[in-house]
């Protein structure tokens, strides 16, 4: 009766603990944030290796999100002869759910997986503590630049994956399937509306401060030397991923 208890409870313990070190790992790197010096270099780096070097692959899964997700609608509106509705599915499904969902996920994949070994490797070679001997604050040299730049840039590569996929969809709708194309446009400017992309880029601004401060908080208690990188890195791109999907649930709950 006892294992069972413990093989119940020991993961419920661990993860009260981690989401308690995790929050209080935000609050002391916002505290951070309005205490000289500040690190705007290192912001812009973060901006540029979290947002620029993320604009590739955002731009790919974006448009080809938008073109399939025009043939998959196509398929079901045409038992109905609805195919004019498609450029209305697809606006709303990219501005909604697919432009910030994928575009955050794609993100901890490439860069919050990398947070994480960077500040890790830092961990393990002892630098943190050569930050801490040199009277550098570790919170608001590694983990503030990379929490305000995953801010700042997750809301425009949303904005990016919703317009590029937008237009694959129109591409595959009109060009391909031979939607007409005034109803095609008319459709989607008549249901799709300012709201549904302010509330895409609210959950693109939770998203990118979700992966960042995971990669930050899995890099920064990181412990096992180089297994123990590999075993954190990977652990962040999961943990990103299901935190990016609950979270994403609890927004569409309460925004729609």
């Amino acid at each position: 009766m006892n294992s069972f208890f413990s093989f119940i409870g020991k993961p419920f313990l661990n993860l009260s603990f981690g989401a308690g070190r995790m929050v209080l790992l935000l609050i002391d790197a916002f505290k951070w944030v309005f205490i000289p010096p500040f690190r705007f270099r290192q912001l812009l780096k973060q901006v540029e290796f979290i947002g620029v070097n993320s604009l590739s692959v955002i731009v790919l899964t974006g448009t080809f999100t938008g073109m399939v997700f025009a043939f998959q609608s196509y398929i079901g509106f045409h038992k109905f002869g609805a195919e004019y509705m498609v450029g209305t599915i697809v606006g709303l499904g990219m501005a909604r759910e697919l432009g910030p969902v994928l575009s955050a996920i794609m993100v901890a994949a490439r860069a919050g997986s990398a947070i994480t070994a960077e500040i890790g490797t830092m961990r393990v070679s002892e630098q943190i503590d050569a930050l801490n001997s040199l009277a550098v604050e570790p919170v608001q040299y590694l983990i503030v630049p990379r929490i305000l730049a995953g801010l700042i840039v997750m809301p425009l590569l949303n904005i990016i994956a919703v317009f590029c996929g937008t237009v694959g969809g129109y591409f595959v709708g009109v060009n391909i399937l031979g939607i007409n194309k005034t109803l095609y446009l008319e459709n989607m400017y008549k249901y799709v509306g300012a709201e549904d992309l302010y509330n895409g880029i609210i959950k693109a601004v939770v998203f990118g401060l979700l992966l960042t401060l995971v990669g930050c908080y899995k890099g920064f208690y990181t412990h096992g030397g180089a297994q123990g990188v590999g075993r954190a890195t990977t652990e962040s791109v999961v943990l990103s991923c299901v935190l990016i999907l609950v979270f994403d649930y609890i927004l569409t709950a309460f925004m729609f």
